[in-house]
């Protein structure tokens, strides 16, 4: 008797507790449950890539990037790491005119040449004084960017006295006969105003 009244018993007490069990479920707020199971089944379909940076300034012209206008996809387990800026052809042709005009003024001729550009660009004086000047540096230099006066230390076309005043424009003053043609021009122009009155100075007294 006892043996069968157990397994009796059990069977309404397991009934009434899944009762129980289904009517909590039944009255709980399940949002929170359904909001997460959607973030799980959305997270797959996520595509990551790499964002550039959207806070550079723009650029235009010579100063432009050469970039792809268009970004290709990513491959799996790869980074984008973008392009590197490349210089633009006119800088590039830049460069290359600023060389030439070196190797050009490291001749007589092509100093002169370098030296009328520059008068024609910046100090805008008559081919009078253009004459003055090739005068006087003929006689400093011969309009040789190597000359140099062992005994004063005067270096250079315009034969700068102390040498190291044509810093004041560039520290290659030793080798680059532009920056010692800029510096003899700005030098006349402070000190003389024009080569004429640079050159009868170096008449009276040998020096300007």
């Amino acid at each position: 008797m006892v043996n069968n009244w157990i397994p009796k018993m059990r069977k309404p007490a397991i009934a009434l507790g899944a009762a129980v069990i289904l009517a909590i479920l039944a009255s709980t707020d399940t949002t929170f449950a359904q909001v997460s199971f959607h973030r799980d089944l959305t997270l797959g379909d996520l595509s990551i890539s790499v964002a550039r940076p959207t806070t550079a300034p723009a650029l235009t012209g010579d100063q432009a990037l050469m970039v792809p206008t268009t970004t290709p996809p990513l491959t799996p387990g790869l980074l984008d790491l973008g392009s590197v800026p490349a210089v633009s052809a006119h800088q590039m042709s830049l460069v290359a005119l600023a060389s030439e005009q070196v190797q050009l003024a490291k001749t007589p001729d092509g100093a002169q040449q370098v030296a009328q550009d520059l008068i024609d660009a910046t100090y805008k004086w008559s081919p009078a004084q253009v004459q003055c000047l090739d005068t006087l540096w003929n006689r400093e230099s011969h309009w040789n960017f190597l000359a140099h006066n062992h005994r004063s230390g005067a270096h250079g076309i315009a034969q700068a006295l102390p040498a190291d005043k044509m810093e004041v424009i560039a520290m290659d003053w030793r080798t680059n006969p532009i920056t010692q043609i800029k510096w003899g021009l700005r030098y006349i122009s402070v000190r003389y105003g024009t080569p004429c009155v640079a050159l009868a100075k170096h008449n009276r007294s040998g020096n300007y």
